[in-house]
């Protein structure tokens, strides 16, 4: 099925007596055993699975073409377990633009139980410097997440399994109807489906979608429903609902960013566009190849330094100052400013996730907020 299919009729795996045809909210945290001691209708206890669990955790395998999703209480959560299911020493190679919530957790975290280096990955001879006997990942961001630096995962692939390296792609910026990961061969892909999945600013979740079922993806489950931190019955109903309507979102999104950023390119007040859709951005031909469109968030660099891009993102009427990206509305935030001190990021960076509002009032939002720099 294609993926507009795929998204409204993959989770209907359950006919109730009722005839409902969306699937009903299972509220249960446990269930009847039969006289042997089994369990007749698939599930002895919600944190372990649950029926919207489950319909959710199908489609989004569907979607990423993988053969197992788990999904998680949080995209954090969903990354900190695959760090966790590693061997402690194991060492990570991570991108230098990597997510700062991850990188956080690394840092703080992981500290001591694991090694990583976080270098430029654009660059395939510094991931191959930062190869180590004992590397067992290569964890791919792919857009990055903020200065958009697009990853060539064939390559990265092939250098991972040349020495049995388990690859994982964070593809939040992207979605799985603009990148799948695993057909580039990565084995492992993760998602905040707070983002373009959930798609409405609503519920908190994260998911991991494994290319096959082995050995490493049990260890995963296991931290999943051992460890627990799942999402509820109802979160999973809203992603589900959220994803009947994600294909034609996501076409919103990018046309949207597309023509904003072409805006902005051409604007005085801006320094340059970090959006891989343009042919300039450094990794523009690799973003063609592995990427259906370009996506709905993309940063910009300020000419009139930290002082101008505080000012613009509290000059916007329709472009909310928040954290996040995906949702229907639009959202902007000066970078620096969340990630605090130790920040690389450049002071004078604006990311926008741009939504679905009318191009029309957003760029006349925008042309007036930087006529006032």
């Amino acid at each position: 099925m294609k993926p507009e299919t795929l998204s409204i009729h993959a989770a209907n795996l359950y006919k109730a007596a009722t005839g409902d045809v969306t699937q009903p909210i299972n509220l249960s945290t446990t269930f009847f055993r039969d006289e042997n001691g089994g369990y007749p209708g698939g599930h002895m206890y919600s944190r372990v699975s649950n029926p919207n669990r489950d319909a959710l955790e199908q489609v989004l395998a569907g979607l990423d073409k993988g053969e197992d999703a788990a999904a998680f209480s949080s995209g954090n959560v969903a990354g900190m377990s695959l760090f966790q299911a590693l061997e402690p020493g194991s060492h990570i190679i991570a991108p230098d633009d990597m997510y700062w919530g991850f990188k956080k957790q690394l840092l703080t975290i992981f500290n001591k139980s694991l090694a990583f280096d976080f270098v430029d990955q654009t660059d395939l001879d510094q991931v191959r410097t930062a190869l180590r006997p004992e590397t067992k990942l290569i964890w791919v961001e792919t857009p990055s997440n903020p200065m958009l630096k697009i990853t060539d995962l064939a390559a990265i692939s092939a250098l991972a399994k040349e020495r049995n390296i388990i690859f994982a792609c964070d593809s939040t910026f992207a979605s799985p109807l603009l990148q799948n990961p695993i057909l580039f061969g990565a084995d492992l892909v993760m998602h905040s489906t707070t983002k373009y999945i959930g798609g409405h600013s609503d519920v908190l979740g994260g998911v991991l979608i494994t290319a096959k079922k082995d050995s490493f993806w049990e260890r995963i489950r296991n931290i999943q429903q051992t460890g627990g931190a799942v999402p509820g019955p109802f979160d999973c109903f809203l992603l589900l609902r959220s994803l009947k309507t994600l294909s034609y979102r996501m076409r919103g999104h990018c046309e949207n960013a597309a023509r904003l950023a072409g805006f902005l390119r051409g604007h005085a007040q801006v320094e340059s566009v970090l959006y891989p859709g343009h042919a300039d951005h450094p990794q523009h031909e690799i973003a063609k190849k592995q990427m259906s469109a370009f996506g709905g968030t993309f940063s910009f660099l300020l000419s009139g330094g930290e002082t101008a891009a505080r000012k613009l993102v509290n000059s916007l009427h329709l472009f909310a100052q928040a954290t996040s990206l995906g949702g229907v509305e639009s959202l902007i935030e000066h970078r620096f400013s969340v990630e605090g001190p130790e920040s690389k990021t450049p002071r004078n960076l604006v990311r926008v996730s741009v939504g679905l509002e009318h191009i029309d009032d957003l760029i006349a939002d925008m042309e007036q907020a930087l006529a006032a720099l």
